[in-house]
């Protein structure tokens, strides 16, 4: 096997053995083999849409498909199975749609004609055959920038998947993501073409994360600035952790008056600030961080747990049989909902002892999205103008558990009396709890949501520059990025394409860009690795 797609893949270059999240080689092999069979599936679709036929069902499930091959979101290997052999399907089904319109229209190059086995040990046979590293290019420059291609559709893909959830799409979003599919299939792709297609992927993210936050807002309500105790109540108890709303409402509905409360876990906190949430009385609290101590946190939890689309560490045995998993989540040995029916999960909750007393752990303020940030605009402009608010941090992205995150607590922890930190994703329970106090009203750290709420951190830094009457990259605002898997991928191209420069990103640099693609971003962008809190401070704020 080969991955390289996470922050904490193997010495810094790539997981061979096993990945360092737990991934098996046969679970490697069949998503490299998936991924193979996608590369046909967009050829072929591409190529219907030149001649005006289009597969809705096809949309949906590329979307589910590459959301799959994300770091830690599925690890089952009949499940990733059932996708290749349905990729294949829709595949075969498009070309005989484009023949029948269009005889001799159908692409022929190898990706579209490839055709998996029907046996799980034939498909991973074939998958051993298609190093990610020949298949993708021989220039390693052209090679990485695939790699930043297809680890940024993975993001887009989540993000539109979530979306789709709630009935909301874009069809430039497929239309692209056939287009980028197509082109890793391209031995002749450029490096200029590459670039090219990277940026208008970060393009394309930026449409997804704002269908996400349309879907959100419109069937949720806007985001509230709302107190989430951290502590818990006594009775029966199920920890819902990952980012599907819908999830989180099927449940809520479906354990009113059981006496059952539903904790929140990671990323699910900003579900607390929706008004079409929290109305729910038993949505009680948020427990545990994200990456830190997930494993005790699962572990003494007292409840039945939901996995819903989350990236997480493999489930442990001693608490497997407590786990559920749902929307594209797969884990060996562990339940998946189907349907939407949480019954077999309140069974279970209802069986186990729950927590035998209450708990006072203080209390954070969730739910400061676009809306409510920009509300108080003209405050944050008052007082940017009059010199009480120096200078604005937005420090996001992921969480993990390799050494060297704590870069971010303390930067924050040093981050000058005069100056605002924006955040959002999970890289912000390394100090989320943590009390900075406010600067006229505003509080000095302002949780935006969660990586599908990224679309806010955009909005309102758009609508600050216009405020100011100036660009982006002109107001007083840092950047300082945590990236762990392929969602932040996206994220930070989506940036990339706005313009937006002098990010700086860790806790280190993508093992998969060269150091040709590295200086390419340094002098379009001027992206640069983190160093030290003390460091970056003094340089920025000098």
């Amino acid at each position: 096997m080969f991955c390289n797609q996470c922050e904490q893949t193997a010495k810094g270059t790539g997981c061979t053995v096993m990945g360092v999240c737990g991934k098996q080689p046969d679970v490697a092999a069949l998503q490299d083999l998936l991924v193979h069979v996608l590369v046909g599936l967009g050829a072929a679709a591409r190529e219907a849409r030149k001649a005006g036929i289009t597969d809705n069902d096809a949309d949906r499930f590329v979307l589910k498909a590459l959301f799959a091959t994300l770091t830690n979101v599925n690890f089952d290997a009949e499940a990733i199975e059932g996708f290749i052999t349905e990729a294949d399907k829709h595949r075969r089904r498009i070309i005989e749609k484009l023949t029948a319109r269009k005889p001799g229209r159908v692409n022929a190059s190898v990706s579209a004609a490839f055709e998996p086995d029907h046996a799980i040990g034939k498909k991973i046979e074939q998958a051993k055959n298609l190093s990610p590293k020949d298949f993708l290019a021989v220039n390693e420059d052209v090679r990485s920038l695939k790699q930043l291609l297809l680890y940024g559709m993975k993001g887009v893909a989540a993000y539109a998947d979530h979306a789709g959830i709630l009935g909301y799409s874009d069809d430039g979003i497929a239309a692209f993501l056939y287009e980028g599919l197509t082109a890793l299939g391209n031995p002749d792709l450029t490096i200029e073409e590459a670039l090219d297609l990277v940026l208008r992927c970060g393009e394309t993210n930026l449409a997804a994360m704002k269908i996400l936050d349309q879907a959100h807002t419109e069937t949720y309500g806007h985001p509230m600035p709302t107190g989430v105790p951290l502590g818990h109540k006594k009775g029966k108890a199920i920890l819902v952790s990952g980012h599907d709303l819908k999830d989180l409402e099927a449940l809520l509905k479906q354990t009113e008056g059981t006496g059952i409360n539903i904790y929140t876990h990671g990323e699910m906190l900003p579900a607390h600030g929706y008004p079409g949430l929290k109305k729910y009385g038993h949505l009680y609290g948020h427990y545990g961080t994200a990456w830190q101590n997930q494993a005790k946190e699962f572990e003494a939890f007292p409840g039945a747990i939901v996995m819903t689309t989350n990236c997480i560490q493999q489930p442990r045995e001693n608490y497997k049989d407590r786990i559920f998993t749902a929307g594209v989540v797969g884990w060996p040995g562990v339940a998946h909902i189907q349907d939407g029916d949480f019954g077999c999960v309140i069974e279970m909750a209802l069986n186990l002892p729950g927590f035998p007393e209450d708990a006072d752990l203080g209390v954070v303020t969730a739910g400061f999205a676009r809306q409510a940030v920009l509300s108080v605009a003209d405050k944050i402009i008052a007082a940017v103008k009059s010199g009480k608010i120096r200078h604005f941090f937005l420090v996001g992205g992921c969480d993990g558990a390799k050494p060297g995150r704590n870069y971010y607590t303390k930067f924050v922890e040093s981050v000058p009396r005069d100056c605002v930190v924006l955040t959002l994703a999970c890289g912000k329970f390394r100090f989320f709890d943590k009390d900075m106090g406010t600067i006229d009203g505003i509080p000095r750290l302002l949780d935006l949501g969660q990586c599908n709420d990224a679309y806010s951190a955009v909005a309102v830094a758009t609508a600050l520059a216009e405020a100011f009457g100036v660009g982006v990259n002109d107001l007083p605002l840092s950047l300082i990025l945590s990236w762990y898997e392929q969602k932040a991928v996206s994220i930070l191209l989506t940036l990339l394409a706005l313009g937006i420069k002098n990010i700086r990103l860790g806790p280190s640099l993508p093992a998969f860009v060269t150091p040709a693609v590295l200086q390419t971003l340094v002098e379009k962008f001027n992206i640069m690795p983190i160093s030290t809190p003390e460091n970056d401070l003094r340089t920025i704020l000098k």
